[in-house]
């Protein structure tokens, strides 16, 4: 039986890819930045706001208690529980609104949410672009910059990106995001979603 929510959705989700450090947020500022009739949807969280932070803005900040509500109410195309035992997902109506109004959506997931979005979303709806690093030091060396990591945090990390990187292949599309290299990587990406869309409008 198909699990997807809609086999007449008439616009495009293009899922930016990758593991923590891969570039996936530069990537969508850029796009946001040009594309202000695009759908970018925010995920929901159960991590507290940081300072500066507003709810709606970056996150939605739910608890615990109203995340695993939403998981039981089926609210969420894909979610995950990451660094430090929070919750993180990307809710389901906002987005099949969107693409029932036939609105072009872009947004950022790791492998496994990419794998879990694959089996709701049509396929004739949906694509993916992979963002591709040199290695794993490269990657290591990005995280890092972040801001500082314990040892076991840092190893979870590029473990989890290690397994990320062998799937890469899985996705539709694979754009190199190289250091100094951003605009060359946003304009990569640009080009395919402008190409994906051609036959939508």
């Amino acid at each position: 039986m198909s699990e997807f929510v809609n086999e007449n959705l008439h616009g495009k989700l293009f899922l930016i890819v990758g593991p923590s450090g891969s570039g996936k947020g530069t990537v969508i500022k850029a796009l946001e930045a040009k594309y202000p009739g695009f759908v970018f949807p925010i995920s929901y969280t159960t991590r507290f706001a940081r300072e500066g932070e507003e709810d709606g803005k970056v996150y939605h900040f739910v608890t615990r208690k109203k995340f695993e509500q939403m998981i039981k109410d089926g609210d969420f195309l894909e979610y995950a529980i990451v660094h430090s035992n929070n919750y993180y997902g990307t809710a389901k109506q906002e987005i099949v609104d969107a693409l029932e109004s036939g609105a072009v959506v872009i947004r950022e997931v790791d492998i496994q949410g990419f794998h879990s979005i694959q089996k709701i979303i049509p396929k004739k709806n949906l694509t993916s672009i992979f963002m591709k690093v040199s290695d794993l030091n490269d990657l290591k060396g990005r995280i890092l910059m972040r801001g500082a990591l314990s040892d076991e945090e840092l190893k979870r990390r590029l473990d989890s990106a290690a397994k990320e990187l062998a799937q890469e292949g899985d996705c539709d599309y694979q754009v190199p995001n190289e250091w100094g290299k951003v605009k060359e990587c946003v304009g990569a990406v640009d080009k395919i979603i402008i190409d994906e869309i051609k036959d939508l409008y």
